[in-house]
């Protein structure tokens, strides 16, 4: 029987094969997708979650009002901290139960190391000239300063210059010349030659001897700078005495800021594995300690002071110079040495005329090349830096705000003396606050006392190895948690204005001490060299008894987020926060860059990767939750739609069931039929989706193609069988005369008709139950597209924002567009289903129409007027349902997207209206086939 009536109503029944075979296939590919994205998502985020460390701790008030409202951590987060946790603190933290690795970072302060940048003139020398002077006006270009240096000057000569010392053996000079001897200026040569570089170099002052009228001849006791700024430049301002005919250099000063700090070697080699990028020299060890020379081996004085370190080979700071160069009217250059040899000589030198010549450039980098030749540097100064102060502009940007310029105290010594050589990007704007820490005075001598007394002689830095931080292995930029130890964040443009003014280039951190982007570390010690530091400096400090600025901590067994993973990091954090509860303790597996637009100033606004909190771990729970509501929407998507299509069929064969039921077939037999019906069909249906399904599964590269291809047989058997179920217990309600009678709505007062549009809305009307079936399917397919979408967008404000998150957006929009158009696409063709089957049912009427004298075209508008009235009542009612069903999610969900969620529902509608329409024009074209008679004489 069952199988007699599908090849009698094979074309119906061959319409319901094919509606399981798309239903029940593309749920499973769709499942599959979805599947396949999630898994890729997730194996993204497990393969990124995990950075250096898993959790930071920072000292007490050191997480501003920003980090602490949004979540994040500020990429420059360690340059302007300067201890604040103890040591005792950080030993008991290093022992607790379950921590792995526990590395801190003692930020010490910086030192200056002094260095030239060699300019080669050569070039613009002339080749006629035995005597000549270059000068060069140089100006520096460092990220979005530009500043004007002092006059640097080469003197050339072709004769020889000499080395002689004074008869005392107080003074000795190497740039004596020969030259014509002025009686004004006999007196200060040096065995019958003028020093020519000692005066403009050494001494300014034209100062007396004794009170006398006799300007004082070269000695050792220093020019006083003390009514001098450290930012005249006049002090930098030398001269390169030389020797030669074609070769000329000059050796411009500069000074480089060296963040020195302390870490535990055998730590941090765990942590990021600094040992293997030493380049040169040896690692820092445990056993590295300051020591002390004996007096037989000390040259600064009885004893001499020195802890270990290793210097970067980056100087990790940027700037250019660029300078005119100019040719001096020097006169007769025969008297050149004794004008070049007499304390007039600044005077002289500066008020030449000079002719410009051309121009050079130099990059800054190449003077710290020349500091890595040094083995051992100075610590008469260092000086701290604070952190930057946010705010969140109404907008939802950052905006810096500035501090006070540096006031010139900040670059003397104990004696009131400018240090040399001070950079001048100093005099830019300032985003910190500098503070300066003098020396003590009582270097060599292995104590102090009087106005040092209890503290320690300021030790000498000796270099044990060279590091190069471009070695470091990698970690994912999805997931970098700061690395400030060792690179410096990535700071660029973010727009065209500032873009110009950093000639597209990053903003990298320059010599500003209280600049907005701080240079890393860029000199390493050990932490037992942290006491022959910070106590040898003339006023005690914070430092002296909490010199740890952070310690950055690795869990033992974390594996990933995984749920025992973060059990793990969270109870670590948990022991610290209980044990030191002003402490900022943060865990930052799972944090992703998190770029944020700053606004530095009117001008000038960068963008640059703050680290966003816990972003994996949001990742992976919406994952889930719209993995979950993909699964359940396409499920009754799709059984609403083959619903739909079987309680149609079963509609359209209300004579045939009835006159079976007169025939004495009872309601179970009648079930039977129906349900055996649609299995046959679903288990045929099924069979040739599991080989459709594996030929797309393969072609859109799903790995596990094979496998999710064999549900589609059990998938479609069910789906026809849940969804014949109400189609056939409602056919076995039907009473034998009740059967045969036509579904058509009881007749009441007749109203006229005058339109073509009426008289389809009157259809509409008349058969309500249809047509609420035929806008149901629809109303859901919008108001799942509806929902799809408010999720979708939810789902990338909720994880988007990071670099991680942004990352899993791209890859997670597939699965999320082919179910929106899959719903849709259901809806419509449940639609367009129950329409045909209306047709067909009223071929008799419509025929008669025909008879009365309608024509084609007002037949095939009839039909489409009803389309469009079911589609508008099914796609505006799912729009509707759409956004209730979105506010009993969260109001949340809109937020920021309530014009999207709004209005995509109604182009949703729309475009299920195009859709129907265009899915009529085949039943359309049918009614051109209706035979009048021949149907009027059968009905």
């Amino acid at each position: 029987m069952i199988l007699e009536q599908l090849r009698r109503r094979r074309g119906r029944a061959l319409a319901l094969a094919a509606g399981i075979l798309v239903a029940s296939t593309s749920f499973t590919l769709l499942t599959a997708t979805v599947d396949t994205s999630k898994a890729t998502t997730v194996g993204t985020v497990r393969k990124n979650a995990r950075s250096a460390y898993d959790v930071l701790v920072r000292p007490p008030n050191s997480q501003t009002d920003v980090e602490r409202r949004s979540g994040l951590v500020a990429p420059n987060f360690l340059s302007g901290t300067f201890g604040g946790i103890t040591m005792s603190q950080y030993r008991r933290i290093g022992g607790m139960a379950g921590i792995d690795v526990a590395a801190p970072v003692a930020n010490l302060g910086y030192l200056m190391v002094t260095s030239t940048v060699t300019v080669d003139v050569s070039r613009f020398l002339d080749s006629k000239a035995s005597r000549q002077i270059l000068r060069i006006n140089p100006t520096l270009t460092s990220g979005l300063g530009t500043y004007r240096t002092s006059d640097e000057y080469v003197y050339l000569t072709r004769h020889p210059l000499t080395s002689a010392a004074s008869s005392d053996h107080l003074f000795e000079s190497d740039t004596l010349e020969q030259g014509t001897v002025d009686k004004a200026t006999r007196r200060y040569q040096l065995k019958g030659k003028y020093d020519v570089c000692f005066y403009f170099n050494g001494d300014k002052t034209e100062r007396t001897q004794f009170n006398m009228e006799l300007p004082m001849k070269p000695n050792i006791i220093a020019q006083d700078f003390s009514e001098r700024s450290p930012f005249d430049p006049d002090l930098s301002s030398r001269m390169n005495c030389q020797s030669g005919r074609s070769k000329a250099t000059i050796d411009v000063p500069v000074g480089y800021p060296v963040l020195l700090s302390a870490v535990d070697p055998a730590a941090e080699n765990r942590l990021v594995g600094l040992g293997s990028t030493i380049t040169s020299g040896r690692m820092l060890t445990e056993q590295d300690k300051p020591w002390t020379l004996p007096s037989s081996k000390s040259i600064h004085g009885q004893h001499d002071s020195y802890i270990p370190a290793l210097l970067s080979n980056n100087p990790l700071t940027a700037g250019t110079l660029s300078a005119t160069v100019e040719r001096l009217d020097i006169g007769d250059p025969a008297k050149l040495p004794s004008e070049l040899g007499n304390p007039t000589a600044g005077r002289f030198v500066r008020g030449l005329h000079g002719t410009r010549v051309g121009q050079v450039g130099v990059d800054l980098s190449k003077g710290y090349q020349k500091a890595l030749d040094e083995d051992a540097f100075t610590t008469d100064a260092y000086w701290t830096v604070g952190p930057v102060t946010y705010r969140r502009t109404p907008g939802g940007d950052l905006t810096v705000q500035a501090q006070p310029p540096q006031k010139p105290g900040l670059w003397v010594n104990q004696n009131n003396q400018p240090f040399p050589n001070v950079p001048e990007e100093n005099q830019g704007r300032q985003y910190r606050k500098v503070t300066s820490h003098i020396s003590t005075e009582c270097v060599g001598m292995g104590y102090c006392g009087n106005i040092d007394s209890g503290r320690l002689p300021s030790p000498f830095v000796r270099l044990v190895g060279r590091y190069d931080t471009s070695k470091l292995p990698g970690f994912s930029p999805l997931s970098q948690a700061p690395l400030e130890t060792y690179q410096p964040p990535q700071v660029t443009a973010a727009d065209s204005a500032t873009r110009a003014a950093l000639h597209d280039k990053p903003l990298r951190p320059d010599r500003n001490l209280g600049g907005y982007v701080s240079p890393p570390p860029t000199m390493l010690t050990t932490m037992k060299s942290i006491t022959a530091l910070t106590k040898s400096r003339r006023f005690p400090s914070p430092q002296d008894t909490a010199p740890v600025s952070a310690i950055r901590i690795r869990v033992a067994g974390v594996t990933g987020v995984d749920a025992a993973s973060r059990a793990r990091v969270n109870a670590v954090a948990g022991q610290i926060r209980a044990a030191y509860p002003r402490l900022q303790v943060d865990v930052t597996i799972g944090s992703s860059p998190a770029p944020q637009t700053v606004t530095l100033n009117a001008s000038a606004h960068v963008t640059e990767p703050w680290v966003a909190k816990g972003v994996a771990l949001r990742i992976l729970r919406a994952v889930d939750t719209k993995s979950a509501v993909l699964f359940v929407l396409v499920l009754v998507v799709c059984a609403l739609f083959l619903g739909q299509a079987a309680l149609a069929s079963v509609r359209s064969r209300r004579t045939e069931i009835g006159t079976l039921r007169c025939l004495g077939w009872s309601g179970g037999e009648v079930l039977r039929l129906v349900l055996g019906e649609l299995a046959a069909i679903g288990l045929a249906a099924g069979a040739a989706g599991a080989i459709l399904a594996y030929v797309l599964g393969r072609l859109l590269g799903q790995p596990d193609a094979g496998t999710k291809s064999l549900l589609v047989l059990p998938v479609a058997l069910l789906l026809a069988t849940v969804a014949g179920m109400v189609p056939a217990w409602l056919a076995t309600r039907l009473g034998p005369m009740e059967a045969v009678r036509p579904p058509v709505t009881a007749a009441r007062r007749a109203r006229p008709v005058r339109s073509v549009a009426g008289l389809a809305m009157l259809n509409l009307l008349r058969m309500r139950g249809r047509t609420l079936l035929g806008a149901a399917g629809l109303a859901l397919g919008v108001a799942a597209f509806t929902v799809l979408l408010a999720l979708t967008l939810a789902f990338q404000g909720e994880v988007a924002g990071s670099l991680l998150g942004n990352a899993v957006v791209a890859q997670a929009r597939g699965a999320d567009y082919v179910s929106v158009a899959l719903s849709l696409l259901l809806g419509a063709a449940g639609a367009v289903d129950v329409l045909i089957i209306s047709q067909r049912e009223r071929a008799t009427d419509l025929a008669v129409l025909r008879a009365t004298g309608w024509t084609n075209r007002e037949l095939a508008m009839l039909t489409l007027y009803e389309g469009i009235g079911l589609a508008l009542l099914g796609g505006l009612s799912g729009a509707v349902a759409g956004l209730a069903g979105v506010l009993s999610l969260g109001q949340g969900v809109l937020h920021g997207h309530l014009l999207a969620v709004a209005g995509a529902p109604l182009l949703a509608t729309l475009a299920a209206t195009v859709l129907v329409g265009a899915a009529l024009t085949v039943p359309i074209r049918g009614l051109s086939r209706i035979a009048p008679a021949h149907l009027l004489a059968a009905d």
